[in-house]
Order: C-alpha cells, then sequence, then structure tokens
C-alpha cells in the first residue's frame, strides 16, 4: 500500500480539513487552467451576467478556490492533467468517515456530473449533500462554499456543466475501520489544543 503520510490515528472532521487545505495551498502554486480554460472574470460579481460570462466567472472561481488539486489527478504531484481536469482523483484521504475520494466534477452521465442540475450542484454547496442524499465527506471544504452568492455558485455550476465529459469512476467510499488500497493520505490524532470542541465525526449514508 503506497502512503502519502502514514500515520496510524485519523483526525476529527475538522482538523483533518485544516491539514488537507495546507497540501492543497501548496498544490496549487503550480496547478494552472488548460488550454480554452484558462481563469478569467474579476473579483467582484457583474450585476447580470450571459451564460458566456457565468461560465468565464466559474472557471475564475474553480481556480482561486483550489477546486483543480483534489479534483484534477496528478496535480499533487506537481503534473496536473489537463486532458482529464477535474474528473477526480484515486488518492484516498483518511479520517473518522472512512477514506473518501475526490469526485469526478465533469458532465459525464455515469461516472460524473452529468445527470445533476445547475441547481443539484448549488445544493452540494449550500447543504453539503449529493443528489442521491449522501453526505459530502471531508477534505471537501463545503461549509466554506455554502457562503457563495447566488451568482457565484451558478457561475461555478455553469462552467462545471460546461466541462469536457471524461469517463472515470472514482474508487468508493471506504467505511471506517475498514482498509483501502493504494494512495492514502492519514492523518494524526489532533494535539489537546486543537482536540478541545471537535465535533463528532460525520455520518456516512451511502456512496
Amino acid at each position: 500500500m503506497q502512503r502519502l503520510s502514514r500515520l496510524s490515528y485519523p483526525v476529527s472532521g475538522l482538523v483533518f480539513l485544516g491539514a488537507a487545505l495546507g497540501l492543497i495551498g501548496l498544490a496549487s502554486c503550480t496547478a494552472k487552467a488548460p488550454e480554452g480554460g484558462s481563469a478569467s472574470g474579476t473579483a467582484a460579481t457583474p450585476a447580470a451576467m450571459t451564460h458566456e460570462q457565468k461560465i468565464a466567472r466559474g472557471k475564475y472561481l474553480v481556480v482561486v478556490e483550489n477546486c483543480i488539486d483534489c479534483h484534477t489527478p496528478g496535480t499533487f504531484y506537481n503534473a496536473p492533467d489537463t486532458t482529464r481536469w477535474l474528473s477526480g482523483s484515486e488518492i484516498g484521504w483518511v479520517g473518522p468517515w472512512g477514506t473518501s475520494y475526490a469526485a469526478n466534477l465533469t458532465p459525464d452521465m455515469e461516472t460524473g456530473l452529468g445527470s445533476y442540475s445547475e441547481d443539484d450542484i448549488v445544493n452540494v454547496f449550500r447543504h453539503g449533500v449529493k443528489k442521491s442524499g449522501a453526505p459530502v465527506m471531508p477534505p471537501m471544504p463545503w461549509p466554506n462554499q455554502s457562503h457563495l452568492t447566488d451568482d457565484d455558485a451558478y457561475s461555478i455550476a455553469a462552467y462545471l456543466k460546461s466541462l469536457p465529459p471524461v469517463v472515470h469512476k472514482v474508487p468508493a467510499l471506504v467505511p471506517p475501520g475498514k482498509n483501502a488500497g493504494g494512495s492514502l493520505i492519514v492523518f494524526p490524532p489532533p494535539p489537546a489544543w486543537d482536540a478541545k470542541n471537535l465535533p463528532p465525526p460525520p455520518a456516512a449514508a451511502g456512496k
């Protein structure tokens, strides 16, 4: 079994998320948008946008929010594969919820977001629940994304729906206590300072 970090005891959701975002920040220094999909838009949301402007802003937000780091294969190894942009990763993230994998965000009907409407995608941001009813697992920072404005949330949704579909079924969630193969990122128990007010781990309701 390959491990990016081999540590025996998982942390709770919030500490894990903080460590994960640290790694994400390192990876984002080198990741760039693919040819024809470079980041665009400005930090200020336009009052009214055409569909093309929504897609352009969505590209910008996906890059600055580091979505590409977890969801584009190769990014953590300084080699993001722009031919498989946002098609998911097979690196497992191990925590109290089990082992989770970054989803395929392209609009492939069978393995990605093809069956999701823009409203369905925005609902994931707002409530951390997939179309199937299963909760979104860490390290996906949906609590942060729940604060997106409607313009920004729907811009991201429009951009994801505009991507070329890529067929890639990421590994299913592995329940807590079960061993997952492949490359894993495993985090240590929290120190006392971090552990004082940690919530209980989220329950995994399906894939």
